[in-house]
């Protein structure tokens, strides 16, 4: 029976005042009375400004969600092992790919976590390698799981961290800033994040080669190429130098690093010559190098997409303050408050975080 917005309104007027429990089970579809929406419900459940009368444009250009699912095919091409979850996020996380091309190597376990994380757990101990694909303000639901399921006993499970940093307009429930710190503190966990796309794939090819968990935490928005570096195989918990400069070392983590490689252009115009560092790994850390690089430069600044307390400038201060390094030392990342929602670009702004006002930071030291 279909029952129109002025029925449901008739029909919960008539049982209000039952004096029993009673249970209305109502089916909703998704994008009723749109057109545009009932036929591709996925494309419209967080939308930008469009026209009605057209519905959405698709984009020439790839998501790194749906990079990422096409990539997992490719492994599993290779791996009959590789098996993919998502927690109610095909689409979201690129896994709707892997969902047609191995349909019974693919579990949607609904808005389940905590159980996505265990049951994760669960295959890996069978001889499976699984790769759970989730919103980084999502995994914090499976906490717990991380630890007790699969750290602690060290299952072959990979996380792929969709949405890590800031997400724009979904704000401050779906902001990805607090993973490299609630993961940093856990024992056995490998924590990366790649500078762009194309070493993305290669840290995807890593993780099926590291006996243990990992994570990989990649940002929301289209795919980009730095083209700067290395793109050969990496080796875990190696970190590389993007640019050799003299006068302070720059560290930065992920979808950082791009931004830091900004930085250092407005800063040569000042006659200020950084060394910019791909911290790719949060653990294990790149310690060889860093000793290095800590022996020829006396100021040191760290920028992630995380809140700054417990990450990965924390995970840098420490390895200073144990090896007694004489350094002075910045730490720039999210402050310690839950951020609103806007455009990325003006998010970044309102923290302290544009590319202006890091070099302006950067010009104190």
């Amino acid at each position: 029976m279909l029952f129109s917005g002025e029925k449901m309104i008739e029909l919960f007027q008539k049982i209000k005042d039952i004096d029993h429990p009673i249970v209305v089970h109502i089916n909703t579809k998704k994008g009723k009375g749109y057109k545009f929406a009932e036929q591709k419900p996925d494309k419209y459940h967080g939308v930008s400004k469009f026209n009605i009368e057209e519905g959405l444009k698709s984009s020439s250009s790839e998501s790194i969600s749906s990079h990422v699912g096409k990539k997992l095919v490719k492994m599993a091409d290779e791996d009959e092992s590789i098996v993919a979850i998502t927690a109610a996020m095909p689409s979201g996380t690129g896994l709707n790919h892997f969902a047609v091309s191995y349909p019974y190597r693919y579990y949607d376990v609904g808005i389940a976590e905590q159980h996505a994380t265990t049951f994760a757990a669960g295959l890996a101990k069978e001889g499976m390698k699984p790769y759970f694909a989730v919103y980084s303000s999502f995994l914090q639901r499976g906490y717990d799981q991380i630890i007790h399921d699969i750290s602690i006993t060290k299952k072959n499970v990979t996380f792929l961290i969709d949405r890590a940093g800031l997400v724009g307009n979904d704000g401050e429930t779906h902001h990805g800033v607090f993973d490299l710190s609630y993961l940093n503190i856990v024992p056995n966990i490998t924590v990366m994040a790649p500078k762009d796309s194309k070493e993305l794939d290669l840290m995807m090819d890593l993780s099926a080669k590291i006996d243990g968990p990992v994570a990989i935490r990649y940002p929301r928005g289209n795919t980009y190429y730095i083209n700067k570096g290395s793109y050969d195989e990496i080796k875990l918990g190696t970190y590389e130098v993007l640019e050799q400069g003299s006068d302070v070392l720059v560290l930065a983590i992920g979808n950082m690093v791009k931004k830091a490689l900004s930085v250092r252009d407005i800063l040569l115009k000042e006659n200020i010559n950084p060394t910019i560092v791909n911290a790719r790994f949060l653990k294990p850390m790149d310690e060889e190098l860093l000793s290095e690089l800590l022996k020829t430069h006396s100021k040191v600044v760290t920028i992630e997409d995380n809140i700054v307390s417990g990450g990965f400038g924390s995970r840098i201060n420490k390895f200073i303050i144990d090896n007694n390094y004489n350094v002075k030392i910045e730490n720039i990342g999210i402050p310690d408050k839950f951020v609103e929602h806007g455009s990325v670009d003006e998010l970044f702004a309102t923290i302290g975080m544009s590319d202006e006002q890091i070099a302006d930071r950067i010009k104190k030291l």
